[in-house]
């Protein structure tokens, strides 16, 4: 009897590993769910990573630092799209962590739409039209929204930012009309108009130069005074505390590199960084480019400039 219980026992314990198997196995056939979330005309997708438990502890640990590189220049890429981004995120932020109220009316839906098209958009113009996003709720209930947590002190120099669509109406002016710099709420230039940027660019120019650099790239420029002058993206410099953290994990990241070619060259952005000079760029560029063999990637700089009216300014990216 004893025997047959033991025996008994092993199947039923048999029988429930085989159903665990056979359930997980099921569970690992499910179809990949590629859409995480959809709101106003965006789609939230994700990707498949089939090759990440491949790669080495090494490769790994390399991914990990260039990553935090990536998030240390997130501040830089919401400022340079406006100079009131950073602050209508922050109050965003605010509401969202705060505000005790119902969360379930149709007003509250509204802000929480908004809150992800500004999100998504690092800043409140949208992402390819230019124009302001402007809320789905009404500047009441956004006020409403402010005083509940906690804001109320911001709500006359923030509530006509968000709804009014006389200041910063556009991003990049697409309007055809006034001043195509003036009239853009992007961040690279303050207090100065089309005319003075590019006769300011024009002058740096060095004739004849068969490796010109990229004048104005990493750089905002500004009238003090009267005196145009340029602030440069470096440590020490413009957007010098956020820079100083992106250079440590870029050296971190340089440590445990695949290869020689590639610590030599990821020093390189580290010097860019450091020092602002636009033919370190250039450098860093041609050496990434001559890297064929290296399987991990990675993009980190002021790179794009069709953010710019005048096409010069990098909009800061990372990869």
């Amino acid at each position: 009897m004893k025997r047959y219980k033991i025996m008994l026992i092993a199947l039923v314990s048999g029988l429930s590993t085989c159903s665990c198997k056979q359930a997980s196995e099921k569970k690992i056939q499910e179809p990949f769910k590629y859409l995480v979330d959809e709101f106003a005309d965006i789609k939230i997708i994700r990707f498949q990573i089939p090759g990440w438990d491949s790669l080495s502890l090494q490769q790994k640990e390399y991914i990990y630092h260039l990553s935090e590189a990536v998030k240390c220049g997130r501040d830089i890429f919401w400022d340079q799209n406006s100079k009131y981004g950073l602050k209508v995120r922050r109050v965003i932020e605010s509401i969202l962590d705060n505000y005790k109220g119902d969360k379930e009316c149709g007003d509250y839906k509204e802000f929480t739409v908004y809150a992800k098209r500004v999100f998504f958009s690092n800043g409140i113009h949208h992402h390819y039209a230019e124009e302001k996003i402007i809320p789905g709720c009404s500047k009441e209930y956004f006020g409403e929204l402010m005083s509940q947590s906690g804001l109320d002190s911001l709500k006359q120099e923030m509530l006509p930012v968000i709804f009014d669509l006389s200041v910063a109406p556009y991003r990049k002016n697409i309007s055809g009309k006034g001043d195509l710099i003036a009239g853009s709420a992007v961040n690279f230039y303050e207090g100065v108009t089309y005319s003075e940027a590019e006769s300011f660019y024009t002058k740096m120019e060095v004739p004849n130069d068969s490796r010109p650099v990229s004048y104005g790239l990493n750089s905002r420029l500004v009238k003090k005074n009267g005196i145009l002058m340029e602030e440069t993206y470096k440590v020490g410099g413009l957007y010098g505390d956020a820079i100083e953290k992106i250079v440590y994990h870029l050296d971190k990241a340089a440590k445990v590199a695949e290869n020689d070619i590639q610590k030599q060259y990821i020093k390189l952005p580290c010097d860019y960084y450091r020092s602002g000079d636009l033919k370190k760029w250039d450098e860093y560029n041609i050496a990434w480019v001559k890297d064929t063999i290296s399987h991990v990637d990675f993009i980190n700089g002021f790179i794009e400039t069709y953010n710019d009216p005048l096409g010069l300014k990098g909009t800061w990216e990372g990869m």
